[in-house]
């Protein structure tokens, strides 16, 4: 499991057929036409995070996504630190809208301090709130929740029935708390693929519930 060749999630994961990769910065450079020769179907680019930061590999990996007959779509790491109609504005400013792209991902995780301290759900809610609308109305799609699983558990649970969830579970297939339905499972944060030369050598698999023209249906209008 610590090198990455042996993953305990792996065999239930290949079952589903649609599977994707999610990028950012640290995978450094990245030759898109050998990566998506890799057996997946789309991909999700870390775009920006907060209201101020954006990943300084988004606009090549983003070309270079496109190039390809891959699905591609962006993802922005939630703050709790900011406000969502700030946040939201980095996003629209950062993220291309693309008719037949993937709806755009919130990824809300702990990070800093918040890992040991976590916030309140009702600060959460009310960065998470506005960011959702703000994105659901420029993109066309309700965007996409991505979450561990303690945070979906304290943050999301039993709402946000329109947004779909992508969800973090690497050790056992994914069940979550309120018994939703996933709809991207992210199975495995150690795969080695080949087509790209970051520091960080590893790479996140995702499997999708549904096939190909299911996908297809999630994509920007």
């Amino acid at each position: 499991m610590f090198t990455g060749t042996l993953w305990p999630t792996r065999t239930a994961a290949l079952r589903y057929p649609v599977q994707g990769v999610d990028v950012s910065a640290y995978q450094g450079t990245i030759d898109w036409d050998v990566l998506a020769a890799e057996d997946i179907d789309f991909a999700w680019i870390k775009a920006t995070e907060g209201s101020g930061y954006q990943d300084p590999r988004f606009a090549d990996n983003w070309a270079g996504a496109h190039a390809t007959d891959l699905l591609v779509g962006a993802y922005h790491f939630l703050s709790v630190d900011s406000p969502g109609a700030d946040q939201a504005a980095n996003v629209v400013d950062t993220v291309p809208r693309n008719r037949g792209d993937l709806p755009v991902v919130i990824d809300v995780e702990c990070y800093a301090e918040y890992c040991a301290a976590p916030p309140d759900a009702a600060a959460v809610r009310e960065v998470l709130d506005p960011l959702l609308e703000a994105v659901e109305q420029h993109y066309g799609r309700p965007a996409v929740l991505y979450a561990t699983r303690d945070w979906y558990e304290r943050y999301l649970s039993d709402g946000y029935a329109e947004n779909p969830i992508w969800f973090r579970s690497v050790a056992t297939s994914p069940t979550l708390v309120d018994g939703r339905d996933w709809t991207f499972w992210q199975w495995s944060a150690r795969e080695r693929l080949d087509g790209y030369d970051g520091d960080e050598q590893l790479i996140d698999m995702n499997a999708f519930d549904g096939g190909r023209a299911d996908l297809d249906e999630l994509l920007l209008p």
